[in-house]
């Protein structure tokens, strides 16, 4: 291998020949970034269960696609297949891939109706603790595959390998909201170590529900200010309240710069650096001090061989909670410092909202589109900034930019973090 072709430490230079990516905002790339840089909301009133009673009754829920079974598995599936045909289609790759597969999946469990309607044909006994068993007796009396498969955590990944021919064992893994960015990661260790020439990675959430809504409010993670819904994500501004819960996928297709080019791939820019760190404090608040996040940054700048300077725009995690975009704030001020105004931050979760599990990856693919195309997405519903948050948060605006290197964070619960470091291909 040529040093063309390899990075500061010697590693192959990892190339990103393909992109997918399905948000609220719509299906494929060129319809989602149209949007996005148009400061277009995908934020909605939930209309696929009721939300009567329910302080939350907003969401970015994919609602356009097709989707025979209504549940969590068919729904992260549809867009993970979808996305991944797209990258692939882009990337001129057909037939069986011929490499690994690393997904980013939401924590499956099988809907709510479905597990009251086991319980209700589970025959009653007098053994007390004895639900297992019945439970297990009522499944194979009658089984259902649906609900089977909504309990296993790999059954998205299966299908997907099965479908697109990647080779060896299918990961699938959770990392929270930092999910999309980890299964990246995977990517680009996985090239790096020698193990593959190109890993497909990729991220689904279609996990919105009523339990989910109930939840992440117990948390008083969500916003309420459901009227008018698409002025509920707020990122950085002094009257945000919470995230809006959305749904999204993203694929990317990962290959040895050397490789591409040896099979005349088009280039759509260059992983240059991951860092990831965890955060132990708490199991949904990160440090008070940014730390972990701090340390996180940090991490993917020197994975990269960048500094701070080479940095021109940063895809901010940005959530719109209280909490989260003040410590994202304090951890970029302490490893940028007196630079930090100057450097343009803007969150796609202002249009999108969270994608949850798939937030790392679609936000990597708008960070690749931003240095492919010179456009600077926008942080809409900035209308009233936070004194103590002084960033360029490309106000509700887009704005035309050359950008050569982007950092893309991800901030998630449980102390999970990770970020990117995205770059233009080398001339």
């Amino acid at each position: 291998m040529t040093s063309a072709y390899k990075d500061h430490l010697g590693r192959p230079l990892i190339a990103v020949t393909g992109m997918g990516v399905i948000t609220s905002l719509g299906q494929g790339l060129e319809d989602n970034w149209k949007a996005l840089t148009s400061g277009v909301s995908g934020i909605h009133k939930i209309t696929r269960f009721p939300t009567e009673g329910l302080s939350t009754r907003i969401s970015g829920t994919v609602d356009f696609i097709d989707i025979p079974a209504e549940n969590s598995v068919e729904r992260s599936y549809a867009f993970a297949r979808e996305t991944t045909a797209e990258a692939l289609a882009q990337a001129g790759l057909s037939g069986d891939f011929n490499g690994p597969l690393f997904l980013a999946a939401p924590p499956i469990e099988p809907e709510w109706s479905a597990r009251f309607e086991l319980a209700d044909r589970a025959k009653p006994s007098e053994k007390p603790g004895d639900a297992y068993n019945r439970f297990l007796a009522a499944m194979r009396e009658r089984a259902d595959a649906v609900f089977h498969e909504a309990s296993l955590f790999g059954a998205i990944s299966e299908r997907l390998s099965d479908r697109f021919g990647t080779r060896g064992l299918p990961v699938t893994l959770s990392t929270a909201c930092a999910s999309g960015a980890t299964a990246i990661q995977l990517g680009v260790e996985a090239i790096r170590q020698g193990r593959t020439d190109r890993a497909l990675t990729v991220a689904t959430d279609g996990s919105v529900s009523a339990e989910a809504l109930i939840r992440f409010s117990l948390l008083s993670a969500l916003s309420t200010q459901n009227d008018p819904p698409e002025r509920a994500s707020k990122p950085f501004s002094k009257d945000r309240d919470g995230f809006v819960i959305a749904e999204g996928a993203a694929t990317l297709v990962l290959e040895s710069l050397e490789a591409a080019v040896a099979r005349g791939a088009r280039i759509y820019g260059i992983l240059k650096g991951c860092g990831e760190k965890a955060d132990s404090f708490h199991r949904t608040r990160s440090s008070p001090d940014g730390g972990p996040a701090i340390a996180t940054i940090r991490a993917a700048l020197a994975d990269a061989g960048l500094s701070e300077g080479d940095i021109g725009y940063i895809n901010a995690h940005g959530t719109s909670t209280p909490e989260n975009d003040k410590m994202e704030y304090g951890a970029m001020l302490s490893v940028f410092g007196e630079a930090l105004p100057s450097i343009p931050v803007s969150s796609n979760k202002s249009m999108i909202g969270h994608t949850l599990t798939a937030a790392g990856a679609v936000e990597a693919v708008f960070s690749l589109q931003t240095i492919l195309t010179g456009t600077l997405p926008p942080t809409i519903n900035y209308q009233n900034p936070d004194p103590s948050i002084v960033l360029d948060v490309v106000p509700n605006v887009k704005r035309d930019a050359r950008v050569t290197a982007v950092l893309s964070n991800s901030f998630g619960f449980g102390g999970q973090n990770a970020s990117l470091v995205m770059a233009a291909e080398p001339a």
